[in-house]
């Protein structure tokens, strides 16, 4: 028995749906996990500062190519750059570099603390003057969800970059370089960051629904979540 051409073609597009979920997550996170294989290659078998420096500043420089490559792939197979994903690669090969110039680890780690903080000021500044600036910064459209609840969403997102924020501010304080324990800053970025942002990302579908979000597309907001991997 022949498939119903309806029915081949929607299967297609759940697959290309599905793909695009998995190419997303892997623009997102794919450089840090380089930057984490890079560094755990590199570090020394005896803990000594010079090694771990230098293990630091390899996974850098694997950081910032990864980042461009990562960049790439989203043009090549998502057809797009987002505006987020363009000023995170920016600032990840710019602080990149610093941190190789100058052999400081701070440059690395501060970065995220930036990241956040730009876009979590640019949503909730876009929210107060009524503007769903989420929509923009990540050319994403999710099929009949209201202005309104774009709005919220922008200004969910702006709180939620803002945490995180701080949140990587806590860590950097607590474990770096100086101290020994820029690693655990670094699995943070898998172990909590990589979590709580699926969390929130699911939390917010029940109110996309309640604003217009379909129920077929309620994994859009998944796949064309913002960068939180920098």
């Amino acid at each position: 028995m022949k498939d119903n051409p309806s029915t081949s073609s929607g299967r297609t597009e759940e697959g290309k749906k599905a793909a695009s979920s998995w190419i997303s997550v892997a623009v997102d996170y794919g450089p840090l996990l380089v930057f984490l294989g890079v560094y755990r290659w590199s570090a020394p078998a005896k803990p000594n500062a010079a090694g771990e420096l230098d293990a630091i500043i390899n996974g850098t420089g694997a950081f910032m190519i990864a980042a461009v490559a990562a960049l790439l792939l989203s043009k090549w197979r998502l057809g797009k750059v987002s505006p987020m994903l363009w000023f995170s690669t920016a600032l990840i090969v710019g602080f990149g570099s610093l941190t190789i110039f100058f052999g400081k680890p701070f440059f690395v780690q501060i970065k995220p603390t930036i990241i956040y903080s730009v876009f979590g000021i640019a949503l909730l500044s876009g929210f107060f003057i009524g503007r769903a600036l989420l929509k923009v910064l990540l050319e994403a459209a999710f099929e009949g969800l209201s202005d309104k609840g774009w709005l919220k969403l922008s200004r969910n997102w702006g709180v939620f970059f803002l945490f995180l924020a701080i949140l990587n501010e806590v860590l950097r304080y607590f474990y770096n370089e100086p101290n020994g324990n820029f690693a655990t800053w670094l699995w943070a970025k898998f172990w909590v960051f990589l979590p709580l942002t699926f969390l929130f990302t699911f939390s917010q579908i029940p109110m996309l629904l309640k604003h217009g979000l379909s129920f077929e597309d309620k994994d859009e907001p998944l796949k064309d979540e913002p960068p939180t991997g920098g």
